[in-house]
């Protein structure tokens, strides 16, 4: 019965081992490479304002739009047994949604708070028309969302008439880079809210139980008075709302709304980041912190490439090779032939332990 315990224990805290090990693993590498990889320094901006500088901040501020989209991409996993492969294109539509209305007159703080709303709103319905498809008719997650992926970067150009528009605002700048007098960058602090929140959620709310029941078995979480429909859609309209606050985070960065490039690809590092934190992609339990973990394993291996001058058009070759190998590691074949072993390494100490007590 102990042996057993201890492996049903390993079992359950060995799903965040793998984007750990990423982590720790890129650590070392770049200690080793250049042990001032991750000094942070004190700097002045253009505004005159003290701020954090180094390539940890780097990594913490580029990797933020991933990471909030890889929450909701987690939620949307367990909860259908699928991926979204539209978020970087309802991104875009919720991102020309904003400078819509920012642009539509003055920009102050009633102007932005609108825009967040809206889009967020336009967001919100794009990711339950997505959930409808999956929920109500059972098509398969990705292809349900390859309508979106399609369109969706059209529906944005349209939105602007056919614009690429630009903004120059120290409030879109302040939401996108630094406000004044803080040192740290704004999208770090939106991610640590978005968490907070999700924990919030999690802690006070049945969602995270009811989205795993239902990924596990719909049929079982019916018969427990669980609505798997009611869940698999609000699971897709709180993706709709990260993909909104990733398209905001984005287009504050650039002050600007390209149509083609906004958060281009990033649904593959989503799924990538869910399957890196050790997240069933079938569906059922989840841990939210392998997904953010994951989201910042990819982007420091990012940052990493950048820093040893690896050839933009060359960063996604080495990334894959490095996301397979990360991928492999952490599959069911790998992970239970890992507890087979420390399930048979138990039982012969336990053997030899019993052979030593009897003699």
């Amino acid at each position: 019965m102990k042996i057993k315990k201890k492996s049903n224990f390993f079992q359950n805290n060995s799903q965040l081992l793998i984007p750990f090990i990423a982590l720790i693993l890129l650590v070392l590498f770049n200690l080793f490479r250049d042990p001032s990889f991750f000094s942070i320094e004190m700097a002045t901006n253009n505004s005159g304002f003290p701020v954090l500088q180094g390539n940890l901040i780097s990594i913490l501020n580029g990797a933020s739009e991933l990471v909030i989209l890889s929450m909701g991409m987690t939620l949307v996993t367990a909860a259908s047994g699928g991926q979204d492969i539209s978020v970087g294109a309802l991104a875009a539509i919720a991102g020309s949604v904003f400078v819509k209305i920012i642009k539509s007159g003055e920009i102050n703080a009633g102007s932005v708070i609108l825009g967040f709303i809206l889009c967020c709103i336009v967001a919100m319905i794009f990711g339950a028309f997505n959930g409808m498809l999956v929920a109500c008719f059972n098509i398969q997650p990705m292809i349900a969302t390859l309508i979106l992926f399609t369109c969706g970067r059209s529906v944005a150009y349209w939105i602007n008439g056919g614009a690429t528009p630009t903004f120059t605002s120290g409030l879109i700048n302040a939401i996108g880079s630094f406000i004044p007098g803080v040192p740290i960058p704004t999208p770090i602090i939106i991610v640590v809210i978005v968490g907070i929140i999700f924990a919030l959620v999690f802690r006070f709310t049945n969602l995270s139980l009811y989205v795993q029941t239902v990924g596990i078995n719909k049929g079982a979480a019916r018969l427990n008075g669980i609505n798997p429909t009611l869940i698999k859609l609000l699971s897709f309209v709180i993706l709709g709302i990260c993909c909104a606050i990733a398209g905001v985070i984005n287009v504050s960065r650039l002050s600007l709304i390209n149509h083609e490039t906004i958060l281009i690809n990033i649904e593959m590092d989503a799924i990538l980041a869910v399957a890196i934190g050790g997240n069933a992609l079938g569906g059922g339990k989840f841990k939210l912190v392998g997904s953010i973990l994951g989201a910042y394993a990819i982007q420091m291996l990012t940052t990493t490439l950048y820093a040893m001058k690896v050839p933009s058009t060359d960063i996604k070759a080495y990334k894959a090779i490095v996301i397979i190998i990360l991928v492999v590691i952490g599959s069911p074949v790998v992970k239970d032939a890992i507890t087979k072993s420390r399930l048979r390494r138990a039982q012969r100490k336990q053997a030899i332990a019993g052979g030593k007590g009897a003699e």
